[in-house]
């Protein structure tokens, strides 16, 4: 549209416009730096000039990190802005401010005065031309400058090195994981994607790595000793206990003991890592640090992670959603599913489909596909083929219903849940939003 954008409908459909022009031109992921999103924020005055940064990439566990971090900022006292995607229901998710979305007028006044700077780019040079990409993480940083944070957790969107949230200059960077995916993209090695999430790391700014595998650890620790930056490692500087409550033994003596509101071992290392990303900043001590992350890991759940529906204990939503947190799904599913679960799973056509499936087949009575984002989800019947594929390679004979229309799945999984049993909803972000929404509270 010409005009003001006068709902949030009409700010959010032109940012998705922008995702149809990338799709349709093959914009996307193509350009070899950073000049369009630099290009952006030189025009907005460089919000992100004034902001104090906390920067984080990984295959899994970025936006929980970030999650975390925010929690235990807030209980010491910090006004924190967070951006992190995508959103599960409503756009203004992704924009948090003091732990909570920004409300739709606060987004539309940012998206117009992005929206000119976008247009203006968009007519001259193809090397500055901004992507959707930029133009949501703009919005972020300005939302956040003009809000006078005090802190800002970034998750990085695609890798790291060429992602859009990369112009910035962070006070820490932190990657949480890495794993196979997004490989037409980002390499077919884990050596590879190490690469590039590693290219978020800076000359002498503090580093978090999370659990990297040998070969992509490698990878992150000459990246950072490159870039002179000072970097510590999970595995070397912090144990966490296996067993409720988490326990946390930090580097120096400084040990948590907290029962978490976000179960499962992927939420101890991701809340981990945001400890050790607030430590990194060097400005709170240690005893303050620990009281306040009791207090708000003890609170903090998680939206679409290891999740019981607040109206439905019978139905759990989790955005695992490759090999590593598929495993880790289905480890927790052992006691927080003792009778037993049904699986509704929509997955990305990029996946390591087989591996990712194996460990959630193993425990599932009864299996339900769907597609739940027209553009990136493999089809319903596709999937299905290759659950039933999967489940004979593993030994187990298991119903296998396919519904393409996300919505319809998700009310007929419910609907056929056989009593004392839970629907696990995973695979897929954009599967959570849908579950929340229709099987959910609808204010959630």
């Amino acid at each position: 549209m010409d005009g003001p954008f006068e709902t949030l409908a009409d700010a959010t459909d032109y940012l998705d416009g922008l995702i149809n022009r990338e799709r349709n031109t093959d914009y996307a992921y193509r350009r070899l730096d950073l000049k369009p999103i630099d290009a952006l924020l030189d025009g907005l005055g460089r919000p992100d000039a004034s902001l104090s940064i906390i920067h984080v990439a990984g295959s899994k566990g970025k936006g929980s990190t970030c999650l975390f971090a925010e929690a235990i900022l807030s209980e010491l006292g910090e006004r924190v802005g967070t951006f992190t995607s995508p959103h599960l229901v409503s756009w203004v998710e992704r924009f948090r401010i003091e732990g909570v979305p920004v409300d739709a007028s606060t987004l539309i006044r940012a998206v117009e005065r992005v929206r000119p700077i976008v247009e203006a780019l968009r007519d001259g040079p193809v090397e500055t031309r901004p992507s959707f990409f930029d133009a949501t993480t703009a919005v972020a940083l300005l939302l956040f400058a003009e809000a006078g944070v005090d802190r800002v957790l970034l998750e990085v969107g695609l890798g790291g090195r060429l992602d859009s949230t990369n112009a910035v200059t962070p006070v820490v960077t932190c990657i949480t994981s890495i794993e196979l995916e997004h490989t037409d993209k980002l390499g077919e090695t884990e050596e590879e994607i190490a690469g590039e999430k590693a290219g978020i790391l800076k000359s002498g700014v503090p580093a978090v790595i999370g659990w990297l595998r040998p070969a992509a650890m490698a990878v992150a620790r000459k990246t950072a000793e490159a870039m002179k930056a000072p970097y510590v490692e999970a595995a070397k500087v912090l144990s966490i206990g296996s067993e409720e409550p988490a326990r946390f033994e930090f580097e120096g003596g400084t040990s948590i003991e907290v029962d978490m509101a976000t179960p499962g071992a992927a939420a101890r290392g991701n809340a981990a890592l945001a400890i050790e990303c607030i430590r990194a900043l060097d400005v709170y001590p240690a005893n303050e640090l620990a009281a306040a992350s009791m207090r708000a890991l003890a609170s903090c759940r998680l939206p679409g992670r290891m999740e019981v529906l607040p109206n439905d204990s019978s139905v759990l939503v989790d955005a695992a959603h490759t090999a590593r947190s598929a495993e880790a799904l289905a480890l927790a599913l052992a006691s927080l599913t003792p009778e037993g679960f049904d699986l509704l799973i929509s997955v990305s056509a990029d996946k390591q489909l087989d591996a990712f499936l194996s460990p959630l087949i193993e425990g599932a009575d009864r299996v339900w596909t769907t597609r739940a984002e027209p553009m990136r989800s493999l089809s319903a019947d596709v999937l299905a083929k290759r659950v039933s594929e999967v489940s004979t390679a593993i030994g187990r004979k298991i119903s296998v219903v396919a519904i393409e229309d996300p919505e319809e799945a998700s009310r007929t999984a419910r609907e056929s849940l056989v009593t004392g049993h839970r629907l696990v909803a995973a695979g897929s972000v954009y599967l959570a939003g849908v579950v929340r929404r229709v099987l959910g509270d609808e204010h959630v």
